[in-house]
């Protein structure tokens, strides 16, 4: 394919294959991601629709419910449970505290509907095993957005079509002030163990590199290293205000990442290979103006999509994935199992980081 064309197809949906449908969403927990991302993200898709919201507060609910015109239902946590207006929706995208995901994606799977989960899967592994067994009988896939991501898939592309040679190594970082990004909350969830799981940092911004590396090697981590530390009074309870961790694939690259929820908002994502490198730069949190750019042979090539509302985009494209293989009946990926090995990893990593060891998965 000549640049130009590649260029132009840089946003195309190279998974879609429905023409026509609606997927209709339970959004569970108000919390200012699906409200500022979520919602807005599926009134832009092509196949989803929010039509019930699910949430602690009834008034909260119902206040978020008067502004969205296809919402048919607001209902309690205790509602949703219960089974009231399984008729409104098809699917539930849960985006609660990690530790909060078992118990809605175990009454969606009850009532037979499909179950788009955010990632982490759950607070730690065991919980994430519960998860993905209570949900084996409904389509269940783990919000990964940047798998549907067009300039990450075009990175799998291109290095699987040996654009860098074999890949060597990868180097990924993901940062943010945490307490000013997330609403500014004194009372961060993500600084609570028994929300979170292991720990801040890692759990929520390092999964992005770590992902995002097994998704375009398409391989698995077989070994961790990691150092952690934590400073400020707000990190006391978890071990990783700052983290770096390392990571051995089992197709003999080595991944060096790092993040932080008490750093400056940034993230890159490189691979190297043993002819040239791919870099995203900046990437993971939706910043605009995103390029990938391909060096090799003493070349530079770059792709950029022309996004400029980057997130929103990445999570509309996600819900019309998970609606294009719901709607078909469709295998999806990243499913449960996938999930699974990065919990894995995650439980590594902490590991590695509280004893000084290399820890084998």
């Amino acid at each position: 394919m000549a640049a130009a064309d590649y260029l132009k197809s840089v946003r195309d949906r190279d998974w879609e294959e429905l023409e026509s449908g609606t997927l209709r969403i339970a959004m569970i927990s108000l919390g200012w991601w699906t409200r500022e991302q979520a919602i807005p993200a599926v009134a832009d898709s092509e196949f989803c629709e929010t039509t019930v919201l699910v949430s602690r507060s009834r008034e909260k609910a119902t206040a978020a419910a008067e502004e969205i015109p296809t919402v048919e239902a607001a209902l309690t946590d205790e509602e949703f449970a219960d089974g009231e207006a399984t008729d409104a929706y098809d699917a539930a995208y849960v985006c609660t505290p990690n530790a909060l995901h078992l118990p809605y994606a175990e009454a969606a799977a009850e009532h037979g509907k499909a179950v788009l989960c955010e990632k982490p899967v759950e607070s730690t592994r065991e919980r994430a095993e519960r998860l993905v067994e209570a949900t084996a009988d409904v389509p269940l896939m783990v919000a990964y957005r940047m798998q549907t991501d067009p300039l990450v898939r075009r990175t799998r592309e291109l290095i699987a079509a040996g654009a860098v040679g074999d890949p060597v190594s990868v180097h990924g970082s993901m940062s943010q002030q945490m307490q000013e990004t997330v609403s500014g909350d004194p009372d961060q969830w993500r600084l609570d163990p028994e929300l979170v799981g292991y720990g801040a940092s890692v759990m929520d911004l390092g999964i992005y590199p770590l992902n995002t590396a097994r998704f375009v090697l398409d391989a698995d981590p077989v070994s961790v290293t990691a150092q952690m530390r934590s400073v400020d009074e707000a990190f006391r309870d978890v071990p990783d205000q700052y983290a770096a961790f390392t990571i051995r694939f089992d197709d003999g690259t080595q991944a060096a990442c790092t993040a932080s929820q008490h750093a400056a908002y940034t993230g890159h994502f490189r691979v190297v290979g043993t002819d040239g490198e791919l870099v995203l730069e900046p990437s993971f949190l939706g910043q605009p103006e995103g390029t990938l750019t391909l060096r090799s042979d003493g070349r530079r090539f770059e792709l950029d999509d022309g996004r400029r509302d980057v997130m929103r985009d990445e999570m509309t494209e996600e819900f019309d994935y998970f609606a294009d293989r719901v709607l078909r009946d469709a295998p999806i990926g990243p499913d449960g199992d996938h999930a699974l090995v990065d919990m894995r990893a995650l439980e590594a990593i902490y590991e590695a980081a509280e004893t000084g060891t290399t820890v084998s998965l």
